[in-house]
């Protein structure tokens, strides 16, 4: 019933269904995505290396396993990171949060690159470690989201799909970015060994990211969304309150919905490369060029997917179809990522990101059109952050932890279809709001 009834309301004042698609906005929208995504790509691609440096062990896999369990603590805190960034956004201005972000991220992916070893501190190098991914989870939490919801905003209503693609066009060329540098890390450590400070390189790079993106975002003058001011003596329901009291069939949806994206998103994405060389016969750092290209595939596709569902196919009919390609085709995948031969590896990944791009292209606006606009970021936050930070952070933790427990490779594509079948099960019961007006 309270759902119903925000469907019916008009929007509220602070809401502009603008008429025009700015360039300054889709960039901006962009850039931020491409620092957060750069970093958690890198570490995720130099897992084997930052397990050697961080988590030293005997076993090869236990090393593994060390740095994959930074990288999911990273995610365990983007759900507080879009509670409170997502509160912020709603009552204070999209602005705040996406020049926020960009500054928590910056300074923490520079500080990562300055870090000393466990041959150097002990114990306390990845302690240090796991504190410095604890503040980049928390900053995630609120970009990603923020920026959808802002680039949604601004968009006609004609144009919304295609605009909220540009987040992850943003998300993916951070990850391009990451391969290329990942995949020049690991071949340069191998060339010149006597420079053990080379892996450093790529995560104090992303300073400077940090500056394009803070430049870009404090120049914005229109967001899209004014938040209500409360008159003296009123008070406003918390953001927070609102999503859970007032949409919660939306909220479970997108969070069951967001854990299978997750899954499919990092199984494909992050941990094929090192599935292919850890557990196949592919050499990692060819591995990594060749998701370098395949991520280059999945730009392409991100933008078309989402001006499909602008003028052709529902956004839920998108949606379904490619989980439903992942699901039919995760064994065969993974089965060609094992083999022998870079070929067999290459049809791999670009499939998978090709899947990938019609979802990360489709994605985006359909969560944010779930929502009204006066608790929308904060609504979107969480249930994104709670799925895809549960669901997608651990998801290579688990792949790896189920090959270990069962002895069969093939463990990690079962997982990656009970993820696909999870976002498919959501869909069917989700709201299909493409092309109306916002509310």
């Amino acid at each position: 019933m309270a759902e119903a009834a925000i469907e019916e309301q008009g929007g509220p004042p602070g809401l502009n269904n603008v008429e025009k698609l700015s360039g300054q906005s889709l960039s901006a929208g962009m850039i931020g995505n491409v620092l957060e995504w750069y970093d958690f790509g890198l570490y995720g691609y130099l897992a084997p290396m930052i397990g050697a440096l961080f988590f030293p062990s005997a076993n090869p896999i236990a090393s593994l396993i060390g740095a994959y369990g930074g990288f999911a603590i990273g995610f365990a805190v983007r759900p507080i990171g879009g509670a409170v960034l997502g509160h912020l956004g709603d009552r204070i201005g999209r602005q705040t949060v996406l020049v926020a972000s960009v500054v928590l991220m910056g300074g923490a992916t520079t500080l990562i690159g300055f870090l000393p070893t466990y041959d150097q501190i002990g114990i306390w190098a990845p302690i240090l470690l796991l504190l410095i991914r604890l503040f980049q989870g928390f900053s995630v939490g609120g970009e990603f989201t923020g920026s959808v919801t802002y680039l949604v905003e601004t968009a006609p209503m004609h144009r919304r799909g295609f605009a909220g693609s540009f987040a992850n066009i943003g998300s993916t060329a951070g990850y391009l970015l990451a391969a290329a540098l990942a995949a020049g890390t690991v071949m340069l450590t191998k060339a010149h060994p006597e420079y053990p400070w080379i892996w450093r390189v790529p995560f104090i790079a992303g300073g400077l990211l940090a500056v394009l993106a803070y430049w870009m975002r404090a120049r914005l003058t229109h967001t899209g969304f004014e938040p209500d001011i409360p008159e003296e003596g009123e008070e406003h329901e918390l953001p927070m309150k609102q999503a859970f009291t007032q949409a919660p069939r939306a909220m479970i949806l997108a969070v069951i919905f967001t854990w299978g994206y997750g899954v499919a998103d990092y199984l494909a994405l992050v941990f094929l490369p090192t599935y292919a060389s850890s557990f196949g016969a592919v050499d990692h750092g060819a591995a990594l060029t060749i998701n370098t290209f395949s991520q280059a595939a999945a730009i392409i596709v991100i933008p078309l997917a989402g001006w499909l569902t602008d003028h052709a196919l529902r956004r839920r009919s998108m949606l379904i179809l490619a989980f439903a390609l992942i699901f039919f085709t995760s064994v065969t995948v993974f089965e060609l990522a094992a083999g022998p031969g870079l070929m067999r590896f290459a049809v791999a990944q670009v499939a998978f990101a090709v899947f990938l791009g019609m979802i990360m292209g489709t994605a985006p606006a359909m969560l944010a059109e779930l929502f009204p606009s006066h608790f929308r970021m904060t609504g979107y936050s969480i249930a994104f952050n709670i799925g895809l930070g549960f669901g997608g952070g651990t998801a290579p933790l688990i792949a790896t932890a189920l090959i270990d427990l069962t002895g069969h490779n093939l463990a990690a594509a079962g997982y990656m279809m009970v993820g696909a079948l999870m976002s498919v099960v959501a869909l069917a019961l989700m709201k299909d709001r493409s092309r109306q007006p916002l509310h």
